[in-house]
């Protein structure tokens, strides 16, 4: 992994959770971070515990979606060794532009677990395609039959920007499916444009670089022949992916129920969390801050009228995002350390 990248994509990152939480607060006449911290003691504990519940299965769910695929290629791992390989999913893919640094950490985690890179790639991908089903199956649901939200969202840019998504989603889902399929001639594109690269003395010591290409090759195309007679593995993956999208979108769900009571709302706003996911994720900015935050506030506007929206929004966020990704951040940094000096005793 590139730690200065990082470093740099964490400072992006944090300058951009700043600048949406201040826009956010500055839109409210009464709304402080005091005032929410404060309005805590006033939530119905029944629905504020699940909240934090359904958050921390977030992260649990695709560490078992991952397992699912890694045992079913003859490579088993332990709960905690996934949990580790969706934390750094999550953390990374909140600090870099359209989560492009996500799967690269869990690949990075797989393999210090002796995990070979090809058979992490494929599993990768695999849980990609499930992420990306299962994102599409929560959104067709949230439009279909949650009361007709969609249409509480203003035309532009909302609306527009759900349906992009929706387009964006299952252009992935299609690209993931092939390169899953026609993984050797994604691989041969990737040995041409290294031998170009040499050729115009752009890229160095091409035997070797070339000796691995050609056992991730191998190491992929093995995994995929494993998977192929898999489909409980798959269909397991599938229902982990969606059961980790269910938990995300019932957080402000429990945040509405714990100050509103539930009621015949509580599965609009299932609705309107599950259209924001898919109108947010295909933009590249870190962790779609800003952009979620202005479709929830969209959202809910309609639904619960400006301050209730404000105070539902930071509060189901404060949960389902930035107390994921500090979790998941610290979790991370303590296994690294633990493994770090692990090796070095040893």
């Amino acid at each position: 992994m590139d730690s200065k990248k990082k470093i740099v994509w964490s400072v992006i990152s944090l300058l951009i959770a700043v600048l949406s939480i201040w826009s956010v607060l500055a839109q409210s006449k009464t709304m402080s971070v005091t005032g929410l911290i404060e309005s805590l003691g006033m939530a119905d504990p029944v629905w504020i515990i699940p909240a934090f519940i359904c958050m921390l299965g977030f992260i649990y769910f695709e560490g078992a979606a991952l397992l699912c695929i890694v045992k079913a290629t003859g490579y088993k791992r332990s709960q905690l060794q996934g949990a580790v390989y969706s934390a750094a999913d999550i953390y990374f893919s909140a600090i870099t532009p359209s989560a492009s640094g996500g799967q690269p950490a869990s690949a990075f985690f797989m393999m210090r677990d002796k995990i070979p890179a090809g058979v992490a790639t494929a599993s990768l991908i695999a849980n990609l395609i499930m992420y990306t089903l299962s994102v599409l199956v929560a959104g067709v649901f949230g439009a279909v039959f949650c009361g007709g939200v969609y249409w509480d969202f203003d035309l532009f840019p909302s609306r527009v920007l759900i349906i992009i998504g929706f387009a964006a989603f299952g252009g992935l889902l299609a690209i993931f499916i092939i390169l899953l399929k026609k993984g050797r001639s994604f691989f041969k594109i990737v040995s041409r444009i290294m031998a170009f690269l040499h050729r115009h003395h752009l890229l160095h010591k091409i035997e070797e670089k070339q000796k691995k290409l050609d056992k991730l090759t191998k190491d992929y195309e093995s995994c995929v022949v494993m998977m192929a007679g898999k489909s409980k593995a798959l269909v397991m993956a599938f229902l982990f992916n969606l059961a980790q999208r269910v938990s995300q979108v019932l957080v402000p769900v429990m945040i509405y129920n714990a100050y509103y009571g539930p009621g015949s709302d509580s599965l609009k706003v299932f609705g309107i969390q599950s259209l924001v996911t898919v109108g947010s994720g295909c933009i590249p900015i870190p962790g779609a801050m800003g952009v979620s935050d202005y479709l929830l506030l969209d959202g809910f506007g309609d639904l619960l009228g400006s301050e209730h929206a404000i105070h539902l929004e930071m509060m189901s966020r404060g949960i389902s995002f930035y107390t994921c990704i500090i979790i998941c951040g610290v979790f991370i940094l303590v296994d690294y350390l633990v493994h770090r000096n692990y090796n070095r005793r040893k």
